[in-house]
């Protein structure tokens, strides 16, 4: 398994791109102030709209450096072993819920905005991934966009969408 400073050992071949160290990444993602609440709450939004103007007041680098790395690290979690667990709505701990392939990169997303200590954890306990499962973080995806208040038409390196991942999803 990858530690969150490796990259991944399979994708698209490497292209030119905007550069942004992992720490600076984390550094960002600390500014959304923790994870997404179950149902999308104003403070993760709140958190989201902090984050984009940060990268806002800075070089456009920045941005295409960020969404560089938020594509690599919910590309790191689309995997079988994550995207086939049930979500799990902590209101109704007994009944589950299969993702949909919305609902995992929503989850995925979730976990990114938890910070790095939590995102590492999943990484090497897919089990806890499930935790994760009933929350959103559909607004981080949209950072960028908030950002440079233009739609986001960059093509990065990895392709975070549900399933993208080949070598996560051995049996596709």
């Amino acid at each position: 398994m990858s530690t969150a400073d490796e990259a991944p050992t399979a994708g698209p071949p490497p292209q030119p791109s905007a550069q942004l160290s992992w720490e600076r990444f984390w550094q960002l993602i600390e500014l959304i102030g923790g994870e997404p609440a179950v149902a999308v709450c104003a403070t993760f939004d709140d958190g989201c709209e902090r984050l984009s103007e940060e990268l806002a007041a800075g070089p456009v680098e920045e941005i295409l450096g960020f969404g560089e790395r938020l594509a690599e690290a919910l590309y790191r979690l689309d995997r079988e072993e994550y995207g086939t667990q049930r979500a799990v709505d902590p209101e109704l701990p007994g009944e589950s819920l299969p993702l949909s392939d919305d609902g995992f990169l929503y989850a995925r997303a979730a976990v990114v905005a938890a910070g790095r200590a939590a995102y590492e954890r999943v990484l090497g306990e897919p089990e806890l991934f499930a935790a994760h499962s009933f929350r959103s973080g559909e607004s981080l995806l949209y950072v960028h966009e908030v950002a440079t208040g233009e739609e986001w038409d960059h093509d990065t390196r990895y392709d975070y969408e549900s399933c993208s991942n080949r070598e996560g999803w051995p049996n596709l």
